[in-house]
Parts: C-alpha cells; sequence; structure tokens
C-alpha cells in the first residue's frame, strides 16, 4: 500500500457493545505494527469514563486506549463530540474537549448541524498529519428515526466517504439477523460505502458457520472478512456496559469492594489493582454483599449527590460505616471522595435537584459545587503516612471545591495539596492514581501485611508494559481472525 495516499476505514455496528471500540483499536496496533502512522477517530461518543489530556482538555477513555494502540498521545480532536449522561433525560455535551453546557436528546439534535464543521476541523487536522484515520461509529447505522441527522455512522462516513466494515456481535445470538437487517435498512448510497462485514465474539469451531456466512454473502453482495472469537484480552471500558463492573468474586488472597454506584465513571482508575497478583477486585451493588472485605473503594460518579442517596437509602452508607469502624482501609475517588466529607453544598442546584446533603461524615471537609469544570493533569506524591511518597500520575475531571479541615494525601507538582486523611479513610480528586504502579504496591503491601501475608511473595505488575502487552495479544487475535488484506485493498480502493 502506499504510504504517500491518506487512508481511512470505519468499523460500524450492528448495536451498541458489538465490540466496535475493541476492533478499532485491533486496527490501530495492526497498522502501527505494519509501519504506519495511525490515528483512530469518533465523532460522538457518549460515555461516563472520561480522560484529561496534557493539555487540559476531556475526552472518552475509549479513544484513549485506541490512541495508545496506535502509539499516539492522546488528543481530544479524537472525540470531538463527548456525551456524557448527567440524568436519564440529559447529558453534559462537550466539545473538543471543552465543557458547552447540558442538552437535553431534543436540544442536542437541534445542534448537530452547528456541530459538523467542529467534527470535520478535528476530523481534517488530524488526518493531515496521519498515513490513515481508523474511525468508530456508535450505536447502529440502522436507527433509521435518528438517520436524517447522523452525524457518527453513515452520515460522518458519508462526510469522509470511509469504506465501512459493519460488525455483528454473536455472542447476543441472531448475527445474521443482525447483519442482513442493518444492510436491509440502509438507504442505496450507504450500503455503497459498505465493503463487508465482520462476526464478532464467537465462541467454538467458526467452520459451523460457513453455510451462513455464505447466505449472508448472497443477500448482501459484501464479503464476510472473518470471525473473530472471544479474545482472552484486558483492554480499559468506555462506559457502564463494562463486563468488568460485574464481577462479583474477589478470587485472590486480598478482597478489594468496589461500590458500584448506579452512575459509576472512570472505573478504569482501578484497573492496575486488578493487574496485581494479589489483588482481587469486584463490584458490590448491595449492602448484603459486602461482606468483609479488606478495603472499600467509592468510585467515581457523573452524579455525587443523588449516587449519594441512593447509598443512604439502600442502606450502602451504612454498611461502608461499619465498616470504616473496624478500621480497614476506606478510599474515596472524586466523586467518591466528595460522599465521604461532612457536608456537600449545591444551594443552586448545580450539581443535583436535590439541593445540599450532608456528606457521610467520614473525613473532615465540605465540598461546594460551582459551575465551572476542573480539568488538569498533575504529578503528585503521597504525602500521608499510609502510603507516604509514592508517585502519581494523574488529573482531575469534576465539579465543586472541597475545603479540608484535616490531614491532605498529597502534594501535588506545583506546591498544592490534595484529597484528605483521616486515619484509615483518604480519599482524592485525582483520577489515574494506580497508574504509576507506585500506590497499587503499598495498598497491596498494607493489605498483604494487616493479614500476616508476606507481601515479598507478589511481584506487581507494570501496568504501563502490561497494557502494551495486551494491545499486541488483541492485534495479534483480530490479524488472524481477519482477511487484513482485503481490508488493506479496501483502504486502497479510497486512498487519496
Amino acid at each position: 500500500m502506499d504510504k504517500k495516499k491518506k487512508m481511512r476505514i470505519m468499523v460500524q455496528g450492528t448495536m451498541s457493545d458489538a465490540g466496535k471500540s475493541i476492533l478499532v483499536t485491533a486496527l490501530c496496533r495492526i497498522l502501527k505494527q505494519d509501519g504506519y502512522d495511525v490515528c483512530p477517530f469518533k465523532s460522538q461518543n457518549m460515555a461516563l469514563n472520561s480522560y484529561i489530556t496534557r493539555d487540559g482538555l476531556e475526552m472518552g477513555r475509549a479513544q484513549v486506549a485506541q490512541a495508545e494502540a496506535a502509539g499516539k498521545e492522546p488528543d481530544a480532536r479524537m472525540n470531538p463530540i463527548l456525551l456524557k449522561p448527567s440524568s436519564d433525560t440529559g447529558s453534559q455535551l462537550i466539545l473538543v474537549g471543552e465543557v458547552k453546557g447540558n442538552v437535553t436528546p431534543k436540544e442536542y439534535y437541534a445542534k448537530k448541524s452547528e456541530l459538523v464543521p467542529h467534527i470535520m476541523d478535528a476530523y481534517e487536522s488530524l488526518a493531515e498529519q496521519a498515513d490513515v484515520m481508523v474511525i468508530e461509529g456508535a450505536g447502529s447505522p440502522a436507527e433509521i428515526n435518528l438517520s436524517e441527522f447522523d452525524i457518527v455512522n453513515m452520515g460522518f462516513a458519508k462526510m469522509v466517504q470511509a469504506p465501512v466494515l459493519l460488525a455483528g456481535d454473536i455472542d447476543r445470538g441472531g448475527v445474521f439477523a443482525q447483519l442482513y437487517g442493518t444492510y436491509a435498512l440502509m438507504k442505496e448510497d450507504e450500503r455503497a460505502l459498505l465493503e463487508g462485514m465482520i462476526i464478532n465474539k464467537f465462541r467454538g469451531d467458526p467452520d459451523i458457520l460457513t453455510p451462513g456466512l455464505s447466505k449472508l454473502e448472497d443477500l448482501t453482495g459484501r464479503p464476510v472478512l472473518g470471525v473473530v472469537p472471544m479474545l482472552d484480552v484486558d483492554i480499559d471500558d468506555e462506559d457502564s456496559l463494562s463486563q468488568r463492573i460485574k464481577k462479583s468474586d474477589a478470587e485472590r488472597p486480598i478482597d478489594v469492594a468496589v461500590i458500584r454506584l448506579p452512575r459509576i465513571a472512570n472505573f478504569t482508575d482501578l484497573a492496575p489493582l486488578e493487574h496485581h497478583p494479589a489483588l482481587g477486585v469486584r463490584y458490590v451493588r448491595r449492602p448484603g454483599d459486602l461482606g468483609d472485605p479488606d478495603m472499600v473503594v467509592l468510585p467515581g460518579t457523573k452524579s455525587t449527590i443523588d449516587d449519594l442517596l441512593w447509598m443512604r437509602e439502600s442502606g450502602m452508607e451504612d454498611a461502608v460505616k461499619r465498616f470504616a469502624a473496624k478500621g480497614r482501609p476506606v478510599l474515596g475517588v472524586c466523586g467518591g471522595y466528595q460522599m465521604l466529607g461532612e457536608e456537600l453544598l449545591d444551594p443552586d442546584r448545580i450539581e443535583s435537584k436535590t439541593g445540599s446533603v450532608k456528606g457521610i461524615g467520614l473525613l473532615p471537609m465540605t465540598t461546594r459545587f460551582t459551575p465551572d469544570k476542573r480539568r488538569t493533569r498533575y504529578r503528585a506524591e503521597v504525602i500521608s503516612d499510609l502510603f507516604r511518597g509514592a508517585k502519581i500520575d494523574g488529573y482531575e475531571v469534576h465539579m465543586g471545591r472541597t475545603e479540608v479541615n484535616g490531614g491532605s494525601f498529597v502534594r501535588l507538582e506545583s506546591g498544592e495539596e490534595d484529597g484528605c486523611v483521616n486515619g484509615n479513610v483518604f480519599g482524592t480528586y485525582l483520577h489515574g492514581l494506580f497508574d504509576t504502579g507506585e500506590l497499587t504496591a503499598r495498598v497491596a503491601d498494607l493489605l498483604l501485611s494487616a493479614k500476616g501475608m508476606d507481601p515479598g511473595s507478589y511481584t506487581p505488575v507494570d501496568h504501563r508494559k502490561y497494557k502494551e502487552e495486551q494491545y499486541d495479544r488483541l492485534a495479534d487475535g483480530v490479524r488472524e481472525a481477519l482477511d487484513i488484506d482485503k481490508i488493506y485493498e479496501i483502504m486502497e480502493k479510497y486512498a487519496k
């Protein structure tokens, strides 16, 4: 393939969670392995897991993973529109990394035409710098009630004349109906861009699919480019559809219980804990399931006050208080950190329609919600006695300012202090706090020692090295399953 030409390929799916993000991640890695400068792109993403770039802009986690697989620094242009659900009927609109306020679905659809120039500017500026753009769709192109205003599936494919690969999820069943039904609902100019189909998440012998694949190809006139098995890889997830937060068994010597808040966000913060050989991380939805863990974590959330009220009404708040009274460690991150304080002040109803509420009361601090959103990356060092000296490379992304009346948890590189510590309870605004591995190791050592176990018996995993290995494993599995030569032919056909 001529590297002087600009290439592009788009992956769409028959439904949400059909595996589009993973397939795009795999293609980014494959193309990088093959020597191409490759860049991911998704014009519109809806997710609660977000990330702050080096220049202080916010983007979806899925495109961060794709950028890492491509060997690129994450860039908010890779995800120019991020919608973060703030309620059942509204979302925070983030445009090329900047917050533009909250919108209802009706308001958002009315704004779509205004957003197209921003999307195209982001795409074209990235495409100028890359050999190949690997584009991800969202949901399904067969959502015919939305197709007139589509800016993320076939609508975007037509804007940039990108060839499309359509992925169906066989694990949910009905994959042939998914793929053919989607094809049948496409308009003729959309079908013209559909170049191939992929069966995703298969378990078993792919030979049994052969009759169905042939029939599907006859019906659509499009080749099936491969059957991708259910791969055993660990890639960061972007939203609450993740299987990660459905894990309910610790299965390792140390039991870390994470409260599965209704609006849980940035749970990828805890992935490095899951990679430590001594730490079993499970997610708890009901007080009766908490049991007797070694540590409890309150993770981030998009709606701190509403999720705190859920904890109060469900009995989870009392369960956490009883656990803390035993002297066991309790960690709060971002929204979970805010909950642990004495008060959450919201007189202007910025964070919730409820207004101000009392906190859980385990940390001596008060949070007041303000309209501005803090989005900053920091290097920091833990200054509390429990984990003193551990280095952190993380970021803040939150509403509200917190006044601490006790000891701080970390000192930022700017000299400011963040977080709060009160005996065995501690919290911080910093996402990514475990990514360097230093705090992960300190937490594991503390918990192992408390159970009379030798920390030296467990070798921590380098998180960054682990992620690189997972991207390579993913690429190897998808390369083996797909007709990559045919995909190169498709990209060459549309090259400019």
